[in-house]
């Protein structure tokens, strides 16, 4: 009874409080018509709540995001193609696209009715406030009958989804990263680079390519030689996010975690156009070692749009994974919470002699304005201060600081220039 007082319209009440009153009328005056009357209008929206629920809806939703990954603020065009693979002519419908709340306003459309084997197309545009995988979906519809006396609400599961990148900043060069290529340090470690190549003369072997011969060296050795191309080197980067909740302070765009998101996506971006191999790690529960490790731009900008608070058990896993990435040298970048001692000193043992490590420490106790800090006895400048004792060039992170003026007091500190 109370779903059918619920799916009644305003019109639908009306014939059925008059329809009440009509019929007590005529059952106190002895009017027998008036009490019919009254008996048909209170019939009236019961059989149409009936007529509205004689059919189920057998409608599919379909939908594309174009473009299907944006970044923050970009908009999108989300097509929506609605078709009725029943036998029978669907109703028309007022629908709803439910939306996370960050896409903006949910749209309202009416899908006309379709024949069997009818297709209807509509079309609305998003706008992204925040990074995520967002969810579009389901189509909540509403079934009005050709009375205007009941109104049925009911779904079409189907839904989709529109991936929101992280914001990318552009970031300075720092006084000593320098380009990606080349040794450094007392360790190099070195990866095979397919880029501009570096010659040097061999002697000529079966099935080598005789448009490679040099002729200078042929002619002054008495032996054929050919031109080998060998590969410069880029140097290893090695990326570390901790998403620990416990590390974070606030929520939204305004929360710590964005911030650390933010920097590893335009470190991420940055050292990989300054020529590195980089390398992504954060804590993923889903992996068999529960860290997840992305080497290219778009895979680590998914990654990172992904993101969400881990539980304490990601720092342990993802320093244990880094420990092997960084063995033999390379630069370490760490975009952490505060640490306990163990783990601290676990993060300063990353940095190989002669290489550099950069470290921004998250102070989520001043992001969470108000919040209870989650941090527990956590201090951030100690983290801060143990990683500068290791050598590393470490600062703290609070709101005021901007990700660009962080990256550029750490990686143009003097620290950085003769990391040893």
């Amino acid at each position: 009874m109370r779903r059918f007082r619920e799916s009644l319209t305003t019109r639908g009440a009306a014939f059925l409080a008059s329809g009440i009153v009509l019929v007590l009328s005529g059952l106190a005056l002895g009017q027998h018509d008036l009490s019919r009357i009254g008996t048909a209008l209170c019939a009236l929206p019961l059989l149409a709540g009936m007529l509205g629920r004689r059919h189920d809806l057998a409608l599919v939703v379909e939908r594309e995001a174009h473009p299907s990954r944006v970044t923050i603020d970009e908009p999108a065009v989300v097509g929506v193609t609605i078709s009725n693979p029943s036998s029978s002519r669907s109703p028309v419908l007022l629908a709803e696209e439910h939306l996370d709340y960050s896409l903006g306003d949910r749209p309202r459309f009416v899908v006309p009715g379709l024949p069997s084997g009818g297709v209807t197309h509509v079309e609305y545009a998003v706008r992204a406030h925040a990074r995520g995988a967002h969810r579009l979906g389901p189509l909540g519809v509403r079934v009005q009958d050709p009375f205007g006396l009941t109104l049925r609400h009911t779904s079409i599961s189907s839904h989709d989804e529109l991936l929101v990148l992280p914001r990318v900043v552009t970031l300075s060069d720092g006084r000593a990263l320098g380009r990606g290529l080349g040794a450094e340090g007392s360790v190099p470690h070195r990866v095979a680079l397919h880029g501009e190549d570096d010659q040097s003369i061999r002697e000529y072997r079966d099935g080598d390519d005789l448009r490679r011969i040099h002729w200078p060296a042929t002619a002054r050795t008495g032996e054929l030689m050919v031109r080998q191309e060998d590969r410069p080197a880029k140097r290893r980067a090695v990326v570390l996010l901790d998403t620990r909740a416990r590390a974070h302070g606030g929520t939204g765009p305004a929360g710590s975690l964005e911030w650390a998101v933010t920097m590893a996506a335009s470190a991420v971006n940055h050292l990989l156009d300054s020529g590195f191999a980089v390398h992504l790690l954060t804590p993923d529960p889903g992996q068999e070692s529960g860290v997840r490790e992305d080497g290219d731009l778009d895979a680590a900008l998914e990654t990172l749009a992904r993101t969400t608070p881990s539980d304490e058990t990601g720092v342990g896993s993802m320093l244990h994974a880094a420990s092997g990435a960084t063995a033999q040298g390379g630069l370490v970048v760490a975009i952490m919470g505060a640490l306990d001692d163990d783990s601290a000193r676990a993060l300063s043992s990353l940095r190989q002699p002669g290489g550099p490590g950069l470290a921004f420490v998250v102070d989520g106790s001043t992001f969470a304005r108000g919040e209870q800090a989650r941090g527990g006895d956590l201090e951030p400048r100690a983290t801060t201060a143990a990683l500068s004792g290791a050598g590393w060039a470490a600062l703290p992170v609070t709101p005021d600081l901007a990700v660009a003026d962080a990256w550029a007091a750490v990686a143009g500190s003097r620290r950085m220039v003769g990391a040893r």
